[in-house]
């Protein structure tokens, strides 16, 4: 099967970021995600959180050259956030290829204990959650990712109800 490259798209403008998997944005419909990513396992959230109710792991795609694997996070039937994953030697490479396609960081830490960048943006609309892009990577770990959400989703994901 052909993958497309993970496109990460910065618009004109930090506030017209399109932040999206091979076409699969934030807002887009669990069929969209089986459609673009047919290795996708759907299924309900194991535990109940007020920012997902379904997820589906281990979409297969290519980026900046690299094999990753990408899990959406769902609240009804809506993309609230995506993790794209990826081995360690593949980090600096996707780093770059990120700063790239979303311009410089509004943070950044580099040191011999890895690699933490982040992008924000506040969609247009009066009610519209902040977006966030993070990209992580340890030395000591095997796998780096990068996540993109909307609200508090990092804090919410785990809070148990």
């Amino acid at each position: 099967m052909k993958f497309l490259p993970l496109l990460l798209l910065l618009g004109a403008t930090a506030a017209r970021a399109a932040l999206d998997a091979e076409g699969v944005a934030l807002g887009a419909s669990e069929a969209d995600v089986k459609k673009q990513y047919p290795s996708a396992y759907c299924k309900p959230l194991e535990w109940p959180s007020r920012a997902a109710d379904r997820r589906c792991d281990d979409g297969k795609g290519r980026f900046a050259g690299a094999s990753v694997r990408i899990t959406f996070y769902l609240k009804k039937d809506a993309v609230e956030a995506f993790e794209v994953r990826f081995s360690r030697r593949d980090a600096e490479r996707i780093a770059a290829a990120l700063a790239g396609r979303y311009g410089k960081p509004a943070f950044e830490e580099r040191d011999g204990k890895g690699i933490r960048l982040e992008w924000r943006q506040r969609p247009p609309g009066a009610h519209a959650q902040p977006v966030r892009a993070v990209f992580s990577w340890g030395a000591d770990k095997r796998r780096g990712q990068l996540l993109v959400a909307r609200g508090d989703f990092e804090a919410e994901i785990y809070e148990v109800r």
